[in-house]
This record gives C-alpha cells, structure tokens and sequence, in this order.
C-alpha cells in the first residue's frame, strides 16, 4: 500500500513526498481512513511506528476544509494533549512538514519558558494547538485559550499521562471540551485505568492495535553479560574504559536506579546524567540535548521516558537491567543500528532477571549470544530459568493492573 492509495489530498501528498514517504506504516494504514471518516479511534502503538503521522496527516485533511472565522480570529478547531515538551515539539513539527502546503496556522504551548511568545501566537489565531497539560490550563485559566470551537481532540501517549500524574489535568480539560467532537486517543500500554479514561471520551470508537515488533535488527550486534547484581557496576565502569564507545544509552527498570547510576559513574569520572519522570522538564530537556551533542557521554533512561528519544548515530545501548515486558528489549536496542547503520547492545543479567530474560528470548525468537571473557562472569548455566511474572503488556491484554512499579496515584503531579 501507497500513501496514495489512502485518498490524501494533493497538498499533504507533495508534502510526504518531500519528506521522503511513500508507503504508510501499520498504525497509518489502519487509523487514516477511519479519521478520515470522522470516526473516534482507539490507538495503541509504541513511539516510533508512525503514530503521529497516523493521526496528522488525517486531521490536516480534514481541517483544510473551509471554516468560517468568528469576528475575523481564528477559533483554535483541533488539541493535541501530549505529557511531555519534547513529544510536544515532535507533534508540531510533524504538523509543520506534513502541512506545509495548507494554509493553516498550528502552535505548540508548554511551560518553562516565557508564555509571551505563546500568547501572542494564540491572539494572532490558531487552527491546531499542541499542547502539555499544565501550561494548556494556566493559559486557559488566563483567557487566552478557549476550547468551545475543538472539532478534533487528540490524547497522545495517555498511559504516559498517568504515570506523570497528569490524569486529573486531563479530565479538567476534557471538561471544557465540546461535547460533540472527533477523539483520536492514544496509549502504548493499556492498563485497565487507561481503558476507563478512554471508554469516558471516546463515542464507539474503532479501535486499531500494533503489535509490538518480536524480532530484532540483523545490523545490532547483541551480547549477554551473566553477573552478579553487586558486580554490574564495576562490569559498566570496565565496559565504559573502551574509548571508542563515545556514547551510550543505559536503561534501568526504575528512576532510583537511573539515579543511582549517575552517582556511580560520575563518581569515576564519566560523564552522565538521568532522564525520567521525576525529573523537571528543562532537565529532561538539557540532559537529551547534551546527550545529542556529545556534551555528556552516557544518558541512563528509564522506558517510558525514553519515549520519543531518537538520537542519530547512536553506537551503543546497554541494558543495565534487564526489561521485565520482553517486547520493552526489542524497543530498547531498536534505539541504535537505524536507517542500516551498525549497532551494539550489551545486556547485563543478575540470577533474579532470568525469567524475564527467558520470555524475551522466546519473543525474539533466539538466544542472546554470552560473553564470557568478563573479570565478572557467573556461570548460570545450570540454573533452571523459571516463568516470568506476568508482565505489563500480559496483564494489560487480561485488564489487570501493572504491578511493576507503585500505583499511579502515588507520583506526584508534574506540571510543565
């Protein structure tokens, strides 16, 4: 299937052809012409299957209709709620691309910088508006954004929104939101408070799921490191001697653990920093940019904030601790080796994580080749790898809770 064959007007076509697209990915194929029809849509893919694109291009579309401006302004016809300034950012220039040759006017707010600039845009006039939950309703509180005239509401990356504290900003907003609208709602996971949130909003909706990728690229060079968990810091700091690794993404399960090993390698003198939820937005923010330009060698991420992460070039990931969700592997490593480029991923696995590693090897189709020559192996070999716990996506696809980290009203509100 060709974009083409999606019944795309001409303008966004020449504008996909511009940026080089010619065939849609799954969650476009699926979630274009639904849209285009008008219909609610339940979406559940991960960051980086096209997403944003599944719900833009559609929305351009339609929005490129003639409307009626009210007293010559612009009344603000489409929202996009996204929990992040970065994934913000991304929306609205995929916006920017893809309706390039449109005549309509889009804005992204969020908080942490000057609202001035912000406001001025909202008072020249606004079709499309992308915005993060706490700078949306200061603005809104303000008077300087008024939702009466939405035709088109987007909730991206929801079950994000939950883990950040967001989920009752959002349902403020939803409020004031009129009742006859399009909703276009999105989650990579969907637990069962996700589910509510969207059976709420969304008016029968069709539904369009991705699966998760199970296998992982030819060009990414894996290796498994059996150690012991007291060893894997000094296992990091041996790998980190090789030079030629100018950079590397490090994944932990936890926030406490992506803490813990900035301490630890700054401690030896390399240079890192952390990038999750608990972490204020100009820090997310400054830590991915100093990552992007070398400024800092190593940036340690937890999965959910990783989201969005796409960084050129990147040599190496490593897991420091092993994913409990086995498709979160194929996610992870996926970070490096893009567009044919070579890649390696390191996978460092304590007694305790050989179930999970058991369930990504069964996903994946194959066993992770060992390293053996580390000063810290462990021979694991006669150890009977049991079942894993039920992981998240299992016990999301079953309606249960996710039970890997804290229940969600226990983090605390972010608001950017």
């Amino acid at each position: 299937m060709l974009f083409t064959d999606l019944k795309i007007i001409e303008p966004i076509l020449n504008a996909l052809h511009k940026e080089g697209y010619t065939k849609p990915t799954p969650i476009q194929q699926g979630a274009i012409p639904f849209i285009l029809q008008g219909r609610d849509l339940l979406g559940c893919a991960q960051t980086g299957t096209g997403k944003t694109a599944a719900f833009a291009i559609p929305m351009l579309q339609l929005l490129s209709k003639p409307h009626a401006a009210i007293a010559g302004q612009r009344p603000i016809r489409a929202l996009i709620l996204t929990p992040t300034r970065e994934l913000a950012i991304q929306i609205q220039e995929s916006f920017q691309a893809y309706g390039s040759g449109l005549r309509l006017k889009h804005l992204v707010v969020f908080g942490g910088v000057n609202q001035a600039p912000q406001t001025q845009a909202l008072q020249r006039g606004v079709d499309i508006l992308v915005a993060t939950p706490g700078r949306l309703l200061d603005l809104m509180s303000q008077g300087y954004i008024n939702l009466k005239d939405i035709e088109i509401f987007v909730l991206d990356e929801a079950d994000r929104m939950l883990d950040m504290g967001f989920v009752h900003d959002v349902k403020r907003v939803i409020t004031k939101l009129p009742s006859k609208r399009q909703t276009l709602f999105f989650s990579a996971t969907m637990p069962k408070e996700i589910q509510g949130l969207a059976n709420a909003i969304l008016t029968n909706p069709e539904k369009v799921e991705v699966t998760p990728e199970s296998t992982t690229a030819e060009t990414i060079q894996q290796s498994l490191y059996y150690v012991d968990k007291a060893n894997k810091r000094a296992l990091l700091a041996d790998i980190l001697k090789d030079k030629s690794i100018e950079t590397a993404l490090v994944f932990t399960r936890t926030k406490h653990g992506a803490d813990k090993v900035v301490k630890d390698l700054i401690r030896i003198g390399i240079k890192a920093e952390a990038i999750h939820g608990n972490k204020s937005q100009n820090a997310r923010q400054r830590a991915l940019s100093n990552f992007k330009d070398r400024t800092t060698r190593i940036l340690v991420a937890t999965d959910i904030a990783a989201r969005g992460i796409d960084v050129d070039e990147l040599t190496h990931v490593i897991n420091y601790e092993m994913p409990n969700v086995p498709e979160t592997y194929v996610h992870r490593i996926g970070r490096t080796g893009r567009a044919g480029l070579s890649g390696i991923a390191y996978s460092f696995c304590e007694l305790e994580e050989l179930p999970y590693l058991k369930d990504i090897q069964k996903l994946i189709g194959k066993e992770i080749p060992k390293d053996t020559n580390h000063p810290y192996h462990i021979d694991y070999s006669g150890v009977q790898m049991k079942k894993a716990p039920a992981s998240n996506s299992q016990q999301n696809r079953h309606g249960g809770n996710n039970h890997s980290r804290p229940p969600h009203r226990k983090f605390t509100k972010q608001r950017y």
